[in-house]
């Protein structure tokens, strides 16, 4: 059966940021490397919450755009907050409504698990677009505000 495999295209980091990523996740390793023969890495392959990636170091010219983007789904504020803060660490860029860009141009978004049901599973019109406009306003997405727009506080 065939599979899909997330391929990453990296500048010269794809090592550290392979190492980077599976230290934030829970079930995350680094699988293998393969190197060049003067031991710089080529390809690293690794996994995220139990799903395979692999990471290339293929030099300049294909940087990473927002047209492609991890969405990371948690339950608590706590969580958001830790992933958010890791990821925007050393370099990285907050952009708007939960979406950051880490320090090698990855795009993320930061999300509750509950938004899909906060903006649309209500079947209240008036609370859904509450939750719209409160989450157009952040940058980091705040739960606790999200679930008062919701109940209309």
């Amino acid at each position: 059966m065939p599979t899909i495999t997330p391929f990453l295209w990296y500048d010269d980091q794809a090592e550290q940021a392979a190492e980077y990523y599976v230290g934030l996740f829970p079930d995350s390793r680094v699988d293998s490397v393969s190197r060049m023969p003067d031991g710089r890495a080529l390809v690293v392959e690794f996994t995220l919450l139990g799903a395979p990636y692999r990471a290339m170091n293929g030099g300049p010219g294909h940087p990473h755009t927002d047209a492609v983007s991890f969405q990371v789904d948690v339950d608590t504020q706590d969580e958001l907050d830790r992933l958010w803060d890791a990821l925007l660490a050393d370099g990285g860029s907050p952009t708007a409504c939960g979406w950051l860009t880490d320090r090698w141009g990855l795009a993320w978004q930061v999300t509750p698990s509950m938004l899909g049901e906060l903006m649309s599973g209500s079947g209240d019109p008036e609370a859904n677009a509450r939750v719209f406009e409160a989450m157009m306003q952040m940058v980091k997405l705040d739960i606790p505000a999200l679930q008062a727009a919701a109940a209309g506080r």
